[in-house]
């Protein structure tokens, strides 16, 4: 009786040689298909056996006490960032609704002496935050339209239509961001007092706190840098269809630059709603001033549990604005299959 023979053990392959053997064969039984599909599985093994390495490998990740280890330093970070992120936010809204003598004796209890919600009307009612929160929101509604207006306009002129004299265009909004604010302030408010053109001072009018930030060469820049990524294919393919360069940039380069819009947006408002000295210099009406210059202003004679209500309905806005925006604000590409093949 004769047995079988024993293949000795180094000749015999493992697993990775009998993958690419059997990969082989079927690339010779099926051809050149089966030739570019050998080629992908091998470049989709080499980008998972390579592209995921780290500190530590996958042997010690399935190790109990590193699994552990690893568990613990990420609840620790994470715990961390929520109280270095979310601590101070969660603070204000405990302190907006929590008597004064609470807050001066004990700030971080949780209402020994119960909730005062009356704090949050009388924030509302009695130092006109509404009248505050209305002129705020038309102040960051008006930045942020004409912000968008020119950063999308001459950032398409700068780099879609690209004027012969484009190049020096660009060169002086780039020169204009080494210019420091405090230095332009001066002339900027001579500006306002006595526009050109027309005789008729901005001050106490949303108009000299608009057109300022209107002429921002960060978004200027930040717009044409997006601009310039698009493909010319379809600006090109447009124009054959015989569209203008208006149609093309509101039909065409609008619909492919939501990215960078939203980024636009929520710098201009966040901007516009934080402001404090150019509106306290132009906007010397209290009547028509926003709440970063009003609530400091009263801040001496308001109660603190008041004056911490006040703070915290103001900086309810941004706060749904970053929820909103969320997506929009930290996704980095977003061509939307403008061009396929």
């Amino acid at each position: 009786m004769t047995s079988a023979p024993v293949q000795p053990l180094l000749e015999r392959p493992d697993g990775a040689e009998a993958d690419a053997a059997e990969d082989s064969g079927r690339a010779g039984r099926t051809g050149r298909r089966g030739s570019r599909w050998f080629l992908r599985r091998r470049r989709t093994d080499a980008t998972y056996e390579f592209g995921d390495r780290g500190v530590l490998s996958a042997f010690d990740r399935r190790r109990g006490s590193v699994r552990g280890s690893l568990s613990l330093v990420h609840l620790f970070l994470f715990v961390g960032l929520v109280v270095a992120g979310l601590g101070p936010l969660l603070w204000l809204a405990k302190a907006a609704v929590t008597p004064t003598q609470d807050t001066l004796s004990q700030p971080f209890a949780l209402w020994p002496n119960g909730i005062d919600w009356a704090n949050l009307e009388t924030a509302w009612n009695d130092i006109h935050i509404d009248q505050y929160f209305l002129n705020t929101i038309w102040v960051a509604a008006g930045s942020w339209f004409f912000q968008l207006l020119i950063a999308t306009t001459a950032g398409y002129a700068l780099s879609v239509l690209r004027p012969r004299y484009a190049p020096i265009l660009n060169a002086l909004v780039l020169a204009t961001l080494f210019i420091p604010a405090v230095v332009l302030l001066v002339p900027l408010y001579l500006t306002v007092l006595h526009p050109p053109l027309i005789d008729v001072s901005l001050l106490n009018t949303y108009w000299a706190v608009w057109l300022p930030a209107a002429a921002n060469a960060f978004n200027i820049l930040l717009v044409k840098r997006f601009f310039d990524s698009l493909p010319r294919e379809v600006f090109e393919a447009a124009k054959t269809d015989g569209a203008g360069p208006f149609r093309v940039f509101w039909s065409i380069v609008l619909p492919m630059s939501k990215p960078v819009l939203g980024v636009v947006s929520v710098f201009a408002v966040i901007s516009a709603w934080k402001d404090f000295l150019w509106p306290l210099l132009v906007l010397p009406d209290p009547a028509v001033q926003p709440l970063s210059v009003r609530l400091p202003a009263v801040q001496s004679q308001t109660e603190l549990d008041v004056f911490l209500a006040a703070l915290a309905i103001s900086t309810l806005i941004p706060v749904l604005l970053f929820l909103m925006f969320q997506r929009l604000f930290l996704r980095s590409a977003g061509l939307g299959g403008a061009v396929k093949g």
